[in-house]
């Protein structure tokens, strides 16, 4: 059967429409002045922690954020950004107390990153702050009392962690990971290490098995996920056994005069 080339164009056209559809972006304008130059360069600092100059000095491994909030938190699945703000300030278990959104991504710092948190009210906090804001729109706020956690957060695999299998996970890391992340588990180019001391610390999330394979489930292999839900958690349990580095939450905390700096340009306001 011969397609016209009108047919031929529409076919091509809804093609481009579904997969520009399958990845979420933000459509609104970013703000005017100063404001839009601040989320701009948060960004930068999501897509770059690691080697931007601002960000450099408080990560102590290879990672990034984007490494797993994907395309700058802009993947709507792979930890994304998206509505994030919307669940801010929100109720943490593990700090027992209410936390603001720029609490959250400097603890990332500490634990992911395995570096320092950066200072409270820092041009590098409230940059990547003003960045994950300017991705929620519009949406409604909705503060989450349970978790600090926005509504695009992963959801646990319906597979018992219990039955995690790290020699099954050994041969699906070997088939469908070592070509980015390399057998040694150090990376390769831009791919990040996912174990070793230049990758996040015993205390991130990701350390958590569960936690990882609901990741991994989502997000790998890059562009094409597709494993199943025990294959994640095999792989997350693989991943999990090789060494990295301890978490000891006074290694991460700079000295008590940088905790926090105060935010007006002039001190004397």
């Amino acid at each position: 059967m011969r397609t016209s080339a009108a047919a031929l164009g529409g076919l091509i056209a809804i093609a481009i429409a579904i997969l520009g559809a399958s990845k979420t972006e933000p459509e609104q304008a970013l703000p005017p002045g100063p404001l839009g130059d601040v989320v701009r360069l948060g960004e930068k600092l999501v897509r770059e922690t690691a080697t931007h100059p601002l960000s450099k000095p408080y990560v102590g491994n290879a990672l990034n954020c984007g490494s797993c909030h994907l395309d700058g938190g802009q993947d709507p699945k792979a930890g994304t950004f998206l509505g994030t703000a919307t669940a801010y300030p929100a109720y943490s278990p593990r700090e027992g107390r209410v936390i603001t959104l720029e609490d959250r991504i400097l603890n990332c710092f500490m634990r992911s990153c395995n570096g320092v948190r950066p200072p409270l009210g820092g041009e590098v906090s409230v940059a990547m702050a003003a960045y994950i804001t300017w991705l929620s729109g519009d949406r409604p706020v909705a503060m989450n009392p349970s978790r600090p956690a926005g509504p695009g957060a992963i959801k646990p695999l319906g597979v018992d962690a219990a039955s995690a299998d790290p020699e099954r996970g050994r041969a699906v890391y070997a088939e469908k990971c070592a070509d980015c992340h390399a057998a040694n588990g150090q990376g390769r180019k831009a791919n990040p290490p996912v174990w070793g001391d230049r990758s996040y610390n015993q205390g991130a999330g990701l350390a958590q098995a569960p936690q990882l394979a609901a990741w991994l489930k989502v997000a790998m292999p890059l562009d094409d996920p597709d494993l199943t839900d025990q294959e994640a958690l095999d792989v997350a349990a693989f991943i999990n056994s090789h060494d990295r580095p301890a978490f000891r939450l006074e290694d991460h905390l700079p000295p008590p005069a940088k905790l926090g700096e105060y935010n007006a340009a002039d001190a004397s306001r």
